[in-house]
């Protein structure tokens, strides 16, 4: 299958929902969706992306959570976002793993690259917004273009940079257009 499907890949917490701080989001009523996200989900399909969530859930490895229970977060919020919104998510990724254990572990580039070859994703023609470094190098390294959002951190690595989720809403219709 030759790669055709242009793609965004969004890192999980802190951009799809309200960062948990310390710790991890361990149940649904933990998870707080964040409407940006929700109204850059709808710009980006308008743009013609496909959107996969690609996220590190180390709390699996350390015994915190379960597999079934990031599972579970997942489903439900897949559900929220077609029920309430209209929208889907082409998949969702996430590494269970501890630290220096699999090749899935942003920075590692692993999920997207799996998310590629399972989808027919054209990776050149496709983006990583994350709000840490380790987003922005797993999608240099997949060879996507990158996005961070952090306004505490810069990078000279990210092709492009924004303050906050609602800079990103602003700002996302121009730079997919290459604005």
């Amino acid at each position: 299958m030759k790669p055709n499907l242009k793609c965004v890949f969004f890192d999980r917490d802190g951009i799809v929902n309200r960062h948990p701080g310390p710790g991890y989001v361990e149940r649904w009523a933990d998870f707080h969706l964040l409407p940006e996200f929700v109204e850059v989900l709808r710009l980006i399909h308008q743009k013609g992306y496909e959107a996969v969530i690609v996220s590190n859930q180390r709390g699996v490895a350390r015994g915190i959570m379960t597999a079934a229970t990031v599972d579970d977060l997942h489903h439900r919020l897949r559900t929220v976002l077609k029920e309430q919104y209209g929208l889907e998510l082409l998949d969702v990724f996430y590494c269970p793993h501890d630290r220096n254990q699999c090749e899935c572990r942003k920075p590692k580039p692993g999920m997207l690259l799996e998310a590629a070859r399972r989808h027919g994703i054209d990776l050149s023609h496709s983006w990583m917004i994350g709000d840490s470094l380790k987003d922005v190098e797993a999608g240099k390294a997949a060879g996507c273009h990158t996005i961070l959002v952090n306004a505490a951190e810069t990078s000279d690595q990210a092709d492009r940079q924004v303050a906050d989720m609602a800079a990103l809403r602003s700002s996302i219709a121009k730079i997919l257009e290459g604005r």
